[in-house]
């Protein structure tokens, strides 16, 4: 059974941009997480492997404390994240401060959670201009920037309801990359999309990991792990079950329960 899978600890390299130490995460009396380590490095792209209910999307929500951890801890670019630190105690800090330090942390979810109201300039400088009290004409450049980025200079003044599902998706992903973030986070970006639409956002998301964007993705595009990823993480149970470069996890698995995983999905 999944939850007498063997865990892995991925090594924890100290200089890592993320660094996550011993997380575990429960909702009741079901452990999500248990004792997950991860070292993700800047610059690089890990992905996050595993079956529904495995505890990827989890975790990733940790990264940003959208979800709070019971135990362990998670550190970007050298901050607690959710937490500060008194003496041998820990608490955790005010909203306002969270906000703070998920301004560096870009997220896209599996909806685009897009302003129906807005366009999709306006809902790119949104955050800009009302939380960062950036001026309107710097930003509305910079999403433009953005815009052409990804593809959709053409559709500034489109509405959400005006786009397909991946336009939307790319909108999202040029709203988060507005706050200049120091690390992307991704929680199965095309999976609510259609087939022949997956195609463009992964684009996307290849084009940011080649300029050197630091990203942790939840996906099941196996293809796209083996050509992007410098790291893979198969998750079982709220473990990691084996670690390390695509040609490995996916190319020569050493664990059956990565390889019937791997089946199952190919």
């Amino acid at each position: 059974m999944s939850m007498q899978t063997e865990a892995v600890q991925a090594p924890a390299a100290t200089d890592a941009l993320v660094q996550i130490r011993r997380v575990r995460k429960s909702f009741g009396a079901h452990q999500v997480l248990r004792d997950v380590s991860l070292a993700v490095p800047a610059g690089t792209v890990t992905v996050l492997l595993g079956p529904s209910g495995s505890g990827k999307s989890t975790l990733l929500r940790c990264v940003n404390h959208l979800e709070t951890i019971d135990g362990g801890r998670i550190i970007v670019d050298g901050e607690l994240i959710g937490y500060r630190q008194a003496g041998r105690k820990t608490h955790e800090m005010s909203p306002r401060q969270i906000a703070q330090q998920r301004r560096g942390i870009g997220m896209v979810f599996q909806r685009f959670n897009l302003f129906p109201h807005m366009t999709a300039l306006e809902n790119i400088i949104e955050a800009p201009v009302g939380v960062m009290r950036r001026g309107k004409g710097p930003s509305k450049q910079r999403g433009m920037e953005l815009l052409d980025r990804v593809g959709l200079a053409d559709f500034a003044g489109h509405f959400p309801a005006q786009l397909s599902g991946g336009q939307q998706q790319r909108v999202a992903i040029a709203r988060a990359l507005a706050m200049d973030p120091k690390l992307m986070l991704f929680d199965e970006p095309t999976s609510a999309l259609d087939p022949e639409l997956v195609g463009d956002v992964l684009d996307v998301m290849r084009e940011l990991a080649r300029d050197g964007m630091t990203m942790i993705v939840v996906t099941h595009e196996i293809g796209f792990a083996r050509g992007v990823a410098d790291q893979v993480v198969f998750m079982d149970g709220g473990v990691v079950v084996e670690a390390g470069p695509p040609e490995q996890v996916i190319g020569n698995p050493s664990r059956q329960r990565t390889r019937s995983f791997l089946e199952s999905v190919a």
